[in-house]
């Protein structure tokens, strides 16, 4: 089965089946499943070390995962085995996108140009990867003109538009992130993956972050997988929660339910399950005194 093609219901645009990846005699991810919903945004969150840029890395092609199938299905029907495919691929055929966790613009371009450089594929199958584009051949110009115009959405969008000559490097932190989605959404894809987004945002840049990537659901119907440490964005915006520990799911559902669940909570201060209601009872009389 060459072509990775099946039938998968059209509902999910993400299944990861049993997954696992060992570095060594470390297994850091053991046994995971886990869908993402087309039109959802799906936070993947847990504690340091969990295994969730691990994740990330076998989604999009950075990590040949030990075991386990990685579907992703598109509009159209047409799906892809991820594993299979090289981190080339599954961005340009399968249309998935990401961000990562430290910024990588290129700095010393212009902010629209970062943008075009994201729509090189597209352009270059104008130019019939030939001299057509030196010879301004009119399928190249139209297409060059449909880059740009894309470009200036995404600038709009990421209100980047006043800054489109400025080289990118010199843009504040937050404007920096906003411009490394706008890129990865130049690529078209259905699915975009953002890893830590928030990091480092102060509360005004984080709420142009949520409003953005609502719009993106609202707005193009692309598909969000984030992974995030700031709660506050992770519960305004997620339509759907995944919760790692040490590789392994802990839960799984809406905001309200994962931030309810005593496994979560355990997770996230440090201590045994059956120690949770102790600690959730001390935190309330304090609260109370």
């Amino acid at each position: 089965m060459t072509s990775g093609i099946q039938t998968m219901n059209k509902d999910t645009i993400l299944k990861v089946e049993h997954l696992s990846m060992r570095f060594g005699g470390l297994m850091a991810i053991n046994d995971l499943s886990l869908e993402v919903k087309r039109g959802d945004i799906t936070a993947l969150i847990g504690p340091n070390g969990a295994g969730k840029t691990t994740v990330f890395n076998c989604i999009t092609g950075f990590y040949k995962p030990t075991m386990g199938m990685i579907s992703m299905t598109q509009k159209s029907g047409k799906q892809y085995l991820l594993e299979r495919l090289s981190d080339f691929d599954i961005t340009k055929q399968a249309k998935v996108a990401r961000t990562f966790q430290n910024i990588r613009l290129f700095g010393g371009l212009t902010v629209l140009e970062n943008l075009l450089v994201a729509q090189h594929n597209k352009l270059m199958k104008a130019s019939g990867y030939t001299v057509m584009g030196l010879l301004g051949m009119a399928g190249y110009k139209r297409e060059a003109e449909a880059s740009i115009e894309m470009a200036r959405f995404w600038l709009e969008k990421t209100d980047l538009i006043d800054r489109a000559d400025d080289p990118a490097g010199d843009l504040p932190y937050g404007d920096q992130r906003r411009l490394e989605i706008a890129r990865a959404m130049c690529t078209g894809p259905e699915l975009l993956c953002l890893d830590e987004p928030a990091a480092g945002l102060n509360p005004r840049e984080s709420l142009a972050l949520n409003n953005l990537l609502k719009s993106i659901r609202d707005d193009t119907g692309t598909s969000v997988l984030l992974i995030e440490h700031d709660m506050s964005v992770v519960m305004e915006i997620s339509d759907h929660v995944v919760v790692l520990e040490y590789g392994q799911k802990i839960s799984d559902g809406t905001p309200d339910h994962v931030k309810n669940d005593p496994k979560v909570i355990a997770a996230y201060l440090g201590v045994e399950d059956d120690e949770v209601e102790d600690v959730i009872s001390e935190e309330l009389d304090g609260s109370v005194q």
